[in-house]
């Protein structure tokens, strides 16, 4: 009786494995893989692309999205010297105190500040995007599977719906999304930014800027990491064949002796 219930419990689970692993795979979504800079063991960011991004997020996404892990001077690391953090920084409002009088007050920001949010507060922000939250984008890379391609298909994918498909008030079509319905309207759309260096601002050129700038933030240290990966890998080679020919020469006379 015991055997006969195991056996039913296996094929029961078994049943439930195999219609979920196959429900995964048909419901799985092939993004359009990109030439990232970054992809490989001797990746590097394309610090000029990453600049793009930073004003696309800055002009566009900022709006809606915050990233309160960066801090404004983070960006020396893509090439923007103290003056220009001084004056960006600057350029917002921060919320600061308490002073001697137990008042908080606001105060032009500083480098040192962590980019402000769009919102003062979860409610604020679901409130003013008639329920949703939009996401805070300072790991987003990291936090999707396949993140880099993933962003920059959901940015390049809004279309007009098939027929037949019928979109709700407040949602939009898009191919890349799983579902294909998403809260967010459409962000990119052609020449949405002047570019400082007269680079042309197409929708694939912004949504590939500011998947390379959101990449650069989830992991600024990538590089160093890597190299560090490299000479670790390279120590441990020379290592290796140091051991194998001293043991070799240790053991030679005992061989010979046998």
């Amino acid at each position: 009786m015991i055997k006969k219930n195991f056996y039913i419990l296996a094929i029961f689970f078994s049943y439930i494995l195999v219609s979920n692993s196959s429900f995964s795979a048909s419901s799985k979504i092939n993004y359009p893989e990109q030439n990232w800079s970054f992809s490989g063991l001797f990746g590097t960011f394309d610090k000029s692309s990453a600049q793009r991004g930073f004003q696309v997020y800055r002009e566009v996404c900022s709006g809606c999205h915050g990233m309160r892990l960066m801090s404004y001077r983070n960006l020396s690391a893509l090439g923007y010297n103290e003056n220009e953090l001084k004056a960006l920084a600057a350029q917002f409002e921060v919320k600061d105190g308490p002073n001697d009088d137990g008042e908080f007050f606001t105060r032009p920001g500083r480098p040192s500040d962590k980019f402000v949010s769009p919102y003062e507060n979860e409610n604020a922000g679901r409130a003013a995007n008639g329920g949703a939250y939009p996401p805070d984008l300072s790991l987003i890379v990291k936090a999707r599977p396949d993140g880099a391609n993933y962003l920059h298909a959901l940015l390049i994918g809004y279309e007009e719906a098939p027929k037949g498909v019928k979109v709700p008030d407040g949602m939009y079509y898009n191919k890349y999304y799983s579902g294909n319905l998403i809260a967010m309207p459409q962000p990119l759309y052609e020449d949405g930014v002047d570019y400082f260096d007269g680079t042309k601002a197409s929708e694939k050129q912004m949504a590939k800027d500011v998947t390379a700038f959101l990449a650069w933030a989830a992991e600024p240290e990538m590089e160093e990491r890597k190299k560090l990966g490299v000479i670790v890998v390279l120590f441990l080679f020379i290592f290796s064949l140091l051991a194998y020919f001293s043991m070799k020469q240790v053991w030679a006379p005992i061989k010979r002796k046998i």
